[in-house]
């Protein structure tokens, strides 16, 4: 627990009764940012008043406060926590002013909606006591460092959604899942994050309130105190932003690379690329609203934009990030990028052959961009208890890795929590995690109960369409001017062949990595139409020796099935132990009606 951030959030006992306790963080968050920015401030300010003064240009004035004082942000008003209680008539007004006069980057205090909350306070009257007990904290980096600044916003943000019962993933996602996520994506040895003094990218297009840039940082920092780790992101929630930017502000970091707007419609940084990325977005978000402009980026941008490969239905956009992130990751020829994502299940399977989420999983495999993915434990996320998924992409994989994914089952790895926090009753411990990165780094060699590695191809299917004749009244079959029989439309089914169908073990040893679907087929099958025909030939024309493929409909598909390649069969309980305790329950009925007749 943070001692400052409890001391923080006891200032808002001075708030109840005009507000509810879900609407303290209103008032405590933007407050907290604004102190620690003007002690920031504070031994520049008059050097910055006379710049300012000089150059009214706000671009040439940003140039020459960042050559005095080393900032990229400034505030040029005469008020300060220094003198804003000096006049008691004025103070709503001047720290209206003060906040005001903030440089255009740092526009929280907008996004919190915070001159709303100064005109409710001073109808309460207690505007000035609580500015005078934020005056009275001393939040000078001198005195309180970016990591335990960062700590006490932390604890705010969370007795803040606590408070509120804000249990959506969009605004909190557990700190044991983000660990894990964080261990995945920077698991690689060949990721240099050894080195000294070296400066990486992270991104995160759905940052909430900033808790996985934030410790994704804390995790690099901890390993490896001289590196840089220069944070990106973009939030479309106002009050998310706010504090995701605040977040950045309090700790150090560059609030200049935090953006406002929707990714899907308004991406920011459209012409970066990252070393790393990663994204907790919303499960079964519905973008209809968005679809015309989805839909028309797609079309313009050709086949190399970031929707190119396929859209998910306008129900479930979870698919739209992780298309969006696999378009960031930096190019391979610069080193290349990670991706690691959190979504539910139906990624994995959802959408036939030749649908846009089918499209989506063909494009990322056969461009061999998935490295893994592992199966979270159940009642995870505060929001949800259903199945989640992390998905680990990386476009410039280890020798090893190359035309292989990793399912790793984690589902047993977790630890129940003391209390429930919503949905979320279980918690993934360090010695949890330890396992499944155990898992990881084994590779090949992990325990194949929980971690099975395949081939993109293993994930391959056709889609086939058997045709049988269409018959007359007298029963003989129906032919075009050609002689060839007419299909019944009625009689028509759909059959879908592993691109793997036929292959022997020696034929796996054999088979390229490359994911060229002409060069799928076993060694032993010379083609797509050779596999086709010899499952029609074994499955389908021994039970109907009238039908046939119509080749012109085959379509390609890609599914994941995760967990039937854990599934681990239960043989049923013996007849008679099932026979045993119905007998024993009977007793046990029979004795209480007994009971209740006498």
């Amino acid at each position: 627990m943070s001692t400052l951030g409890s001391f923080i959030w006891s200032i808002a006992d001075q708030l109840r009764g005009p507000y509810r306790p879900n609407q303290y963080g209103n008032v405590i968050l933007p407050l907290t940012i604004l102190r620690r920015l003007d002690c920031i401030l504070a031994p520049d300010r008059e050097t910055v008043r006379d710049l300012a003064a000089k150059f009214e240009n706000p671009n040439r004035l940003k140039v020459e406060v960042k050559k005095a004082t080393g900032r990229t942000f400034c505030n040029t008003s005469n008020y300060s926590f220094a003198n804003l209680l000096k006049d008691a008539d004025g103070l709503a007004d001047n720290l209206n002013d003060y906040i005001d006069r903030f440089s255009p980057d740092v526009d929280v205090f907008e996004y919190f909606d915070f001159k709303k909350e100064v005109v409710a306070l001073e109808k309460a009257e207690l505007l000035r006591e609580v500015v005078s007990s934020f005056a009275a904290i001393d939040l000078h980096p001198d005195r309180v460092s970016n990591s335990d600044m960062g700590d006490a916003f932390e604890y705010i943000i969370r007795k803040f959604n606590e408070a509120a019962n804000e249990t959506s993933g969009d605004h909190y996602t557990p700190r044991d899942a983000i660990k894990l996520l964080v261990d995945l994506l920077f698991a690689e040895d060949d990721a240099g994050l050894g080195e000294a003094g070296i400066v990486r990218t992270l991104y995160d297009p759905t940052a909430g309130t900033g808790g996985m840039l934030s410790l994704a940082q804390e995790h690099l920092l901890a390993q490896n105190p001289d590196a840089r780790l220069s944070l990106f992101g973009q939030e479309y929630n106002p009050q998310s932003y706010a504090i995701c930017k605040s977040d950045m502000l309090a700790k150090g970091n560059d609030p200049t690379n935090i953006a406002f707007g929707n990714t899907l419609t308004e991406p920011a940084f459209t012409n970066r690329q990252f070393d790393f990325c990663m994204s907790n977005p919303p499960y079964g978000v519905d973008w209809k609203q968005y679809a015309k402009a989805v839909k028309e980026e797609r079309d313009q941008a050709g086949p190399y934009g970031r929707f190119a490969p396929g859209l998910p239905a306008t129900s479930d956009g979870q698919m739209l990030f992780l298309l969006h992130l696999a378009h960031k990751m930096r190019d391979p020829q610069d080193g290349g990028g990670r991706v690691g994502i959190v979504m539910n299940g139906s990624p994995l399977f959802n959408g036939a052959a030749g649908s846009g989420p089918s499209e989506i999983r063909r494009h990322l495999l056969e461009g061999d961009l998935v490295e893994a993915i592992v199966a979270l434990p159940t009642n995870m996320f505060f929001n949800t208890g259903i199945a989640t998924y992390i998905w680990i992409l990386d476009n410039s994989k280890v020798a090893e890795r190359r035309g292989k994914v990793q399912l790793i089952d984690g589902t047993s790895y977790w630890t129940k929590m003391r209390k429930n926090l919503g949905s979320k009753g279980r918690e993934i411990s360090d010695e949890d995690r330890a396992k499944v990165l155990k898992l990881y780094d084994d590779f090949e060699d992990a325990d194949p109960e929980h971690s099975k590695v395949l081939r993109n191809e293993d994930f391959g299917y056709w889609t086939i369409t058997v045709e049988r004749p269409l018959l007359d009244d007298e029963g003989e079959v129906v032919t075009d001017r050609k002689g060839k029989p007419k299909a019944d439309s009625k009689k028509r089914d759909t059959e879908n062949v592993p691109f793997t169908y036929g292959r022997t073990a020696s034929d796996e040893e054999q088979a390229s990595p490359s994911p060229v679907v002409e060069e799928r087929a076993p060694a032993s099958l010379e083609t797509p139409e050779d596999v086709i025909e010899a499952y029609f030939d074994s499955e389908v024309a021994p039970h109907v020796p009238d039908a046939w493929v119509d080749h012109t409909k085959t379509k390609i598909g890609y599914e994941i099935p995760f967990t039937r390649h854990f599934y681990r069969y239960v043989p049923p309980r013996p007849l008679a132990e099932i026979d045993a305790d119905l007998e024993t329950q009977v007793d046990k009925i029979m004795k209480l009606l007994h009971e209740v007749e006498e």
